[in-house]
């Protein structure tokens, strides 16, 4: 079964300093339809302005990945973590047990833009813990690189959950398949760009919800950026 979520049809939030589109509700947006896929619960498209940023906040019993696109996010949290993260890198958090930290802009005249993510652990009250990686773009390039898993399998981030994330670029005559388990939930959320996913076109900020299916197929890229979710039911 495919279901596809125009990018239009997201919860739109424009605080002046913070742009940002949600997947799922959210803050000042809800929307009973739309609260989570499996156990994937946020994708936020933030774009934060120079200068600014979010303050010092809490998160507990959540793991939040940021997916940078363009400028940096500067990262610093209650685990004596202070990170810069440009686009490349997956920065995974684990909240545990609680954990406390901000994100800024400090660059002038440009905008952050980054994907915040935020899947269901399938343990709770753990330490908190963090890690960062860089993907390099050869890695993605006509493929779909596994950057989070629950076992850090090829070099990928490690997550307490039940899930896997997988991001690519494609372009030109550029393909790629992956196999699916039919009992689980795929995702697939376009970053930029255009692509045709099992047949849907798609272009960026759409998504494509997949279930009970066997295979994905993203064909007729164009100057494309696609994030892969396997999840948990």
């Amino acid at each position: 079964m495919l279901t596809v979520r125009k990018s239009q049809d997201r919860g739109h939030a424009d605080h002046g300093w913070l742009n940002s589109f949600h997947s799922f509700s959210f803050a000042g947006y809800y929307d009973p339809a739309h609260m989570g896929f499996g156990n994937l619960r946020v994708i936020n498209e933030d774009r934060i302005a120079p200068g600014t940023g979010f303050g010092t906040h809490g998160h507990r019993d959540m793991e939040i990945i940021s997916y940078v696109l363009s400028g940096e996010l500067a990262h610093k949290d209650s685990m004596g973590n202070v990170k810069g993260i440009p686009p490349g890198d997956v920065q995974r958090m684990s909240a545990g047990t609680g954990v406390q930290h901000s994100e800024f802009n400090h660059a002038a005249g440009q905008t952050t833009h980054f994907l915040q993510i935020w899947i269901e652990p399938n343990v709770r009250g753990i330490p908190p813990s963090y890690e960062q990686k860089t993907f390099a773009e050869a890695e993605k390039r006509g493929a779909l690189r596994l950057v989070a898993s629950p076992d850090g399998a090829q070099g990928s981030v490690k997550i307490h959950a039940d899930a896997a994330l997988y991001a690519g670029l494609l372009d030109g005559d550029e393909s790629v398949t992956l196999a699916l388990n039919p009992a689980r939930k795929t995702y697939v959320h376009l970053v930029r760009g255009a692509l045709t996913a099992n047949g849907q076109t798609l272009s960026g900020g759409d998504a494509l919800l997949m279930e009970k299916e066997t295979t994905l197929s993203l064909t007729d890229g164009h100057d494309a950026e696609v994030l892969v979710f396997d999840l948990a039911a």
